[in-house]
């Protein structure tokens, strides 16, 4: 059974749906991301998770119950629920009292809170900032403390919005570090949002991609990112080849497809005559000076249109009949030699390339 439940849940703010028809379904235990653009309803949804909110249309089950409308029972399930705000607040007080606060507003015994709060700083990584002023702390310890926070109560969900977003690179890696920390020591539900689409893959067990007020695909982080659904999905998660064209030949599972005269081989359950979207991942490409023998069904004679590159990598730009982007390192493409308007050939294998039916 799964411990939370929507169906059919939206929102609305000012006569506009914000939210529209989302059915998910976490279980108990597991680290649940919900990745998409800023404004595309991922914190509205959290909040509707925790309850904070009620849907305008739709129902929520906590536990197997119905909490939608009924007061008592939404008060039951967010007592067993801790949400960590994209800007936490801290109050005047030290970091200690600050972990204590939930713990003190529900009457706990003083050797229980004592027992929880130390528990829930050594989980944060927060112990020896224990006395200090939480107001004196920087972005990412003021972050623990919250995380810290919401765990000492021992919360059955815990909900995150965007925990890393307004950190730098080395405050957001300590966050991830302790998060990944308490997701093998708690074994607690996590529901995170995070327009990051890394730090989903890195710490969820399962990725729902949200757009436009709406859930368009939900499944492991290697299918979300590997085998997306449809064109908007693809885009998000970084596919930067996206290619239409129409299904000419079909032998067994392997297809051609007429990309602008050219054909590609891909492995497809689609029929002659369909037109679809050829996606190709930029990584999946390999390319050589000179046309070698290869097992790859995929082999395009190109010229380099454009090279720059990206931290540690080189993108590449080919034009071969239709355009193609590559990714290379450093050190390949200086072995390589690439540079603008050199020949190339790209190569890729049937299996890398993911087809999906073309709506538009």
């Amino acid at each position: 059974m799964s411990l939370l439940e929507t169906v059919n849940i939206g929102q609305k703010y000012s006569g506009k749906y914000v939210l529209k028809d989302v059915s998910l379904s976490i279980k108990r235990g597991e680290v649940f991301a919900l990745i998409g653009p800023t404004g595309a309803g991922k914190t509205t949804l959290l909040r509707l998770l925790d309850l904070l909110e009620a849907p305008a249309s739709g129902r929520i089950y906590f536990d197997g119950r119905d909490v939608t409308a009924n007061k008592s029972l939404r008060l039951q399930a967010r007592r067993r629920m801790s949400f960590v705000l994209q800007k936490p607040t801290v109050f005047n007080m030290s970091v200690y009292d600050n972990v204590a606060c939930g713990l003190k507003w529900r009457r706990e015994k003083e050797a229980v809170v004592r027992q929880r709060v130390n528990q829930a700083l050594e989980l944060s990584g927060m112990a020896e900032y224990s006395s200090r002023d939480a107001r004196t702390l920087s972005g990412g310890e003021t972050q623990r403390v919250a995380i810290a926070r919401a765990l000492a109560v021992k919360p059955e969900v815990l909900f995150l919005d965007e925990p890393t977003a307004n950190l730098d690179p080395v405050s957001a890696s300590k966050i991830e570090e302790v998060l990944a920390h308490i997701i093998g020591e708690q074994k607690t539900t996590v529901v995170m949002a995070t327009h990051n689409m890394s730090q989903g893959q890195r710490l969820a067990g399962r990725i729902g991609v949200i757009m436009n007020g709406q859930v368009l695909q939900v499944g492991s982080p290697a299918g979300i990112f590997s085998t997306p659904e449809n064109k908007e999905v693809a885009q998000f998660v970084g596919v930067d080849n996206i290619l239409s064209g129409i299904i000419v030949n079909r032998d067994n599972e392997l297809v051609t497809i007429d990309v602008s005269g050219s054909l590609i081989q891909a492995i497809s359950e689609y029929g002659i005559g369909e037109e679809v979207h050829v996606l190709i991942r930029p990584e999946d490409i390999t390319l050589s000076p000179r046309k070698d023998a290869s097992s790859a069904r995929n082999n395009f004679e190109g010229r380099i249109a454009r090279v720059f590159p990206v931290g540690a990598l080189v993108r590449v730009e080919l034009a071969c009949g239709f355009p193609l982007l590559a990714v290379v390192t450093k050190r390949s493409a200086e072995d390589l030699g690439l540079a603008v308007d050199k020949k190339v050939y790209a190569t890729f294998k049937a299996t890398a390339v993911h087809i999906i039916k073309r709506w538009n």
